[in-house]
């Protein structure tokens, strides 16, 4: 075939011309030598060659059976093609991850800051593993908008191999069920009003609600013995007393005050504005709701500082107690006994949890 005439061409080198020799002198004898074991190599190589080009013209006649391969111009230009991409898209991606990035706005940490609960940021070596989750945020935040950026600015080509060149890992999809293929307006204005119509904790009222047990509850507590310690030793009688007296005001005082504005509230006609007759009971039960879980926390946060007083890592504000030693019938024992202080310490829990009932 043409084929096979060509690449014989190709592979066949140029022969030599025979010296032309008129004596035979010892140099002329050599050079001699050197032409003949130089044919004999050139004969050698092209048979080789030869055996080489019958193995390579059966394998191709194989292959063309089965399918018929690329040029091999064609071939090395697509693979210099890829290359080429490969090399351009991580030229200009190093560009694009050189670019500034807007830093995280400080407000944004203090906010972070504000949603922990205060007693996870006491204590022991707190002040360095705050430091160290903010610093965290902060590269999670920058190597987002880096990602993000180089999303909408870089088409990453489809060329197998390349996640492989890439030193990250592959950037996450969009979340499920987020289509934005079509408009949205439309079906966005339906579900804000299905919302506003059905989860009444959207209502206006129940945003008076918030402020109402925010400004009564922030920095209020039934029961503060956090100062006890200065007034010196206490008995568990007196303790018991305390609790219950401090627990007994601090209700009449939510009651006059909260409560009275809550109640206030719903005499104006605009708390039910928007509320359908048939959504009456939902609504007041979602009043309801909103109103316990606020005395819940004001329980919750008045039993976990009573309990912080008794931390034996920090014992500067350990209540002290009246203790005495007495000696009958050959006995020492102490009074009241430990069962007595642990039965004195456990009412106050209990007082706080009924107030309010």
């Amino acid at each position: 075939t043409s084929r096979k005439r060509t690449l014989r061409t190709l592979f066949r080198p140029a022969t030599l011309p025979p010296p032309v020799i008129s004596e035979t002198s010892p140099s002329q004898k050599k050079l001699l030598a050197y032409h003949r074991g130089k044919e004999q190599q050139e004969v050698l190589n092209q048979l080789l060659i030869d055996r080489a080009l019958e193995v390579y013209y059966i394998t191709m006649d194989e292959t063309d059976k089965r399918d018929a391969a690329p040029p091999i111009k064609e071939l090395l230009s697509t693979v210099r093609q890829f290359s080429s991409f490969q090399a351009d898209y991580l030229f200009m991606k190093k560009r694009v991850q050189r670019n500034p990035m807007i830093p995280i706005q400080q407000q944004w940490l203090r906010s972070m800051l504000a949603l922990v609960p205060r007693s996870l940021m006491e204590g022991r070596d707190r002040a360095l593993l705050t430091e160290e989750l903010l610093k965290e945020i902060v590269r999670d935040y920058e190597k987002s908008m880096q990602r993000c950026l180089l999303r909408r600015v870089l088409v990453k080509p489809d060329i197998e191999g390349l996640d492989k060149l890439e030193e990250e890992a592959p950037l996450s999809v969009l979340p499920l069920g987020l289509d934005f293929s079509s408009t949205w307006h439309n079906s966005y204005i339906k579900a804000k009003q299905q919302i506003i119509s059905t989860l009444h904790i959207l209502h206006p009222t129940m945003k008076a609600l918030l402020d109402f047990g925010y400004t009564a509850f922030f920095n209020f507590l039934l029961v503060d013995f956090s100062s006890s310690r200065l007034k010196g030793p206490v008995d568990c009688k007196s303790l018991k007393t305390d609790a219950s007296l401090s627990c007994s005001k601090a209700e009449e005082e939510i009651m006059s005050t909260w409560y009275q504005r809550v109640v206030g509230l719903f005499h104006q006609s605009a708390a039910l504005d928007g509320v359908k007759l048939d959504q009456l009971e939902c609504f007041y039960n979602c009043v309801s709701v909103l109103m316990s879980n606020q005395l819940k926390g004001l329980l919750q946060r008045t039993t976990e500082a009573f309990v912080k007083l008794f931390d034996p890592e920090d014992r500067s504000r350990l209540p002290l107690f009246k203790m005495d030693l007495t000696y009958d019938e050959n006995k020492m024992e102490f009074y009241p006994s430990l069962q007595d202080l642990e039965e004195t310490i456990l009412f106050v829990v209990d007082c706080i949890g009924q107030t309010l009932q």
